[in-house]
């Protein structure tokens, strides 16, 4: 028997189920009762014909093991066939609308573009009145396309009318086509390459030249890149590489090839001719001191693999930060057709991200001067050992303490490879080393995803007090769980935890409070008999704790297993660390809170909510220690003298939201690094305590103190340094802007 899904199709008052058939590679698995994609290709086909032409909302749910897909839609009408994506956001029912013509007499449909297993709870087709339909596409393009924020519907849809005259088509055309691109940057897996076109950022050509024109061009110096040749590369690759240089709007770079031995006689006679066409272009049989001639204040030196490509602009863009010593970019990787693909953008300069990964990659461009300083031993790579080179020169510039070192947030590098160690080498092994030359106590050993190392900073002898703040008001039935797990699951056993009484009533509330005072001899209940302040709450718990170390932690949540509070502990005690937040799970098991992306909903949101616990996160870093500006205070630690040195919480402006955002940015201008660790994992039951922001004073409230931080924090919420400006600020999975 044929196992099949369906679809449920609202005409006006007619309702009825149209049969989704399930075609290659997808299969039913019965004993879960759920489906299984085996590629991303998988698909549903309907058979019915019975679509009348018009607008109709989809909704559609889908629950899924990846977190970042889409969902897909194919309309055949005959010969003619339109397609369109669909984001799918964890936990909540998706909604977009759809144009379907006269003709339809199938639908293919792709309930999500990954492999892995999915259920489909809610999928719906919902013919809607053109009203409705023009309403909807309006509003979204006010409140997601760039070119219609913050004007009025009429004056969007003359804006369209505008557009459409210009084109020459009808205005349903121009707006469909308009509401359609609010929607590639939220489909970047399948939708990269129309970003690209669309959206991607040019370095300004005119301001940087004239810029140049001022400074002269001697000052902004000579590029070197030295290309390690081996055996498999072919004269082609080497081609693309040169013919990306030579197609710079600048010219002032030089090339040094670098051939092994095993080079081919056809690729050795392709070097001899490209040095003879070239003057720019030469060629070192040693990888150890080809480079004295870029040993200069003006030069800068980058190592490419043959078949990497530079953007167009790439000179252009690096000439701009021509006060650097390092500088790193975004990168992306070309398939064998030469499309681009697989996009990374990075952070600012992230030393702890790069203790944990290699994140810098492959985009890395070293002043001439700080070369001897940051060079790997044995000099410039071999062919084989690109990729180690690279994250060992950023290791350098880390250990070495380089200051300037700048991130350009735009591609400027295409790779032609996934960024790779040699496999004599993992991630570990070199951080342990690098550690090890600086002389710094610390165990390292594999991470959690491919080319990642986990460090495990020791804890102070002796240990430092902690202080574990818990406000609360009534509410026993999450604050015993709350309390007891911390009692009892806690390895780290050298803390005291002060229960902040909110004027609690509950005579069940307050004798759990007594008891657990009189059990055990680390708790101890203050009593706060003020109306809720958040801020002031904690501020009188910091100010009557004992502990070196102060952590802020909610009434909901709960320590998943016993390391929690020893690795932040390890990581607040750094003296280069301010705040350190963790890992925090919805009760079902998904991401609450994965670090904190300043700018996201206008003042800031979770990085990776609701994706599943096992997932790695963009570029692996759901999984990675990593510095954030900012983490959440529902389990935050800091050291005292940090805390004392802010003025601890904001009690006049932020006495509900966004206080533990504000302590963040206080501790981050104090140069100290912030930071966030996948290992130590909580559960949270967000604001079951406090309840949600629905009234209409407690939205005034919101709106107000979300107003305090956009005045007091406005560039950093518009530029988070964690962050990269080309990553969305509308929603938290790290999707396209």
């Amino acid at each position: 028997m044929t196992i099949t899904a369906n679809m449920q199709v609202v005409l006006g008052t007619l309702t009825f189920q149209q049969v989704l058939e399930p075609k290659d590679n997808v299969v039913w698995d019965a004993y879960h009762h759920r489906w299984e994609a085996l590629d991303e290709s998988m698909e549903f086909t309907t058979q019915r014909n019975v679509y009348l032409p018009g607008w109709y909302m989809i909704e559609l749910m889908v629950d899924r093991s990846v977190t970042t897909v889409a969902a897909s839609f194919r309309f055949e009408a005959g010969r003619r066939t339109f397609n369109i994506d669909m984001p799918l956001r964890v936990g909540k029912l998706s909604k977009r609308l759809v144009h379907v013509p006269w003709g339809v007499k199938r639908i293919a449909f792709r309930p999500m573009n990954a492999k892995g297993h999915f259920s489909i709870p809610h999928f719906r087709l919902v013919w809607v009145t053109p009203a409705f339909a023009r309403d909807r596409l309006l509003q979204r393009l006010i409140n997601i396309h760039q070119d219609y924020r913050d004007i009025t519907q009429k004056e969007a849809a003359g804006i369209i009318r505008e557009r459409a005259r210009e084109r020459g088509e009808s205005w349903r055309r121009t707006v469909i086509r308009e509401y359609e691109s609010t929607y590639i940057s939220l489909c970047s897996r399948r939708n990269y390459r129309l970003w690209v076109r669309k959206f991607e950022d040019k370095p300004d050509a005119a301001k940087i030249s004239a810029n140049i024109q001022t400074r002269q061009l001697d000052l902004v110096g000579m590029y070197y890149f030295y290309i390690p040749v081996a055996g498999f590369h072919t004269a082609d690759a080497l081609d693309s590489t040169i013919a990306s240089l030579q197609d710079q709007p600048l010219g002032n770079w030089k090339v040094v090839l670098l051939p092994a031995p095993d080079c081919t006689t056809g690729v050795q006679q392709h070097i001899d001719a490209l040095v003879t066409k070239d003057p720019r272009i030469s060629v070192s049989d040693t990888q150890s001191e080809p480079y004295t001639a870029a040993l200069s204040a003006s030069t800068w030196v980058s190592v490419l693999c043959p078949g990497d490509r530079l953007s167009a602009q790439a000179l252009y863009s690096l000439a701009g930060s021509a006060d650097a010593e390092l500088i790193y970019s975004d990168e992306d990787e070309l398939d064998t057709d030469g499309m681009r693909h697989s996009p990374l953008f990075k952070p600012q300069w992230n030393p702890d991200l790069l203790l944990s990964q290699p994140y810098v990659g492959c985009a890395i461009w070293v002043r001439g001067d700080k070369l001897p300083q940051l060079m790997p031993a044995g000099g410039l790579p071999c062919a084989s050992s690109v990729g180690n080179w690279q994250a060992k020169l950023a290791l350098n510039a880390l250990a070495t303490g380089v200051e300037k070192i700048e991130h350009i947030g735009r591609i400027l590098f295409h790779r032609v490879s996934p960024f790779t160690l040699s496999p004599a080498d993992d991630y570990a092994a070199l951080v342990r080393l690098s550690l090890n030359e600086q002389n710094l106590s610390a165990h390292v050993e594999k991470g959690r995803v491919a080319n990642s190392a986990r460090v495990m900073w020791p804890v102070p002898t002796p240990q430092p007090l902690v202080s574990l703040l818990v406000p609360t008001r009534d509410g026993v039935e999450i604050l015993k769980p709350c309390v007891d797990a911390i009692l009892e699951r806690t390895d780290y056993r050298h803390f005291e935890l002060l229960i902040l009484d909110n004027q609690s009533s509950c005579s069940k509330t307050l004798a759990y409070m007594a008891e657990v005072e009189k059990r055990d001899s680390r708790v101890k209940v203050l009593r706060w008999n003020h109306d809720f302040n958040y801020s002031a709450i904690n501020n009188f718990g910091a100010k009557h704790s004992k502990g070196d170390i102060i952590g802020l932690i909610n009434n909901d949540v709960e320590p998943i297993d016993g390391e929690w509070l020893t690795e932040m502990v390890s990581q607040a005690s750094r003296p280069e660390v301010g705040c350190v937040g963790a890992k925090l799970y919805y009760p079902n098991g998904t991401i609450q809170h994965g670090g904190v992306v300043l700018g996201v909903g206008g003042v800031a949101g979770h990085a990776h909510r609701f994706f599943q616990h096992n997932e790695e996160g963009y570029a692996g870093r759901l999984q990675l220690v990593q510095n954030l500006t900012a983490v959440t205070a529902a389990c935050l630690l800091l050291r005292r003298e940090v805390f004392e040195k802010v003025g601890g919480l904001n009690e006049p402006d932020l006495a509900v939201a966004y206080n533990d955002v504000d302590l963040c940015l206080k501790v981050h201008e104090l140069g100290l690094r912030n930071l966030w660790t996948p290992y130590a994992e909580l559960y949270h039951h967000e604001s079951i305590s406090r309840g949600a922001d629905d009234t209409p004073k407690k939205r005034a409230r919101a709106l107000k103190e979300a107003r305090y931080m956009r005045k007091q924090w406005g560039p950093l919420l518009d530029k988070d340094p964690a962050y990269n400006p080309n990553l969305t600020l509308a929603h938290e999975d790290f999707s396209l802007r």
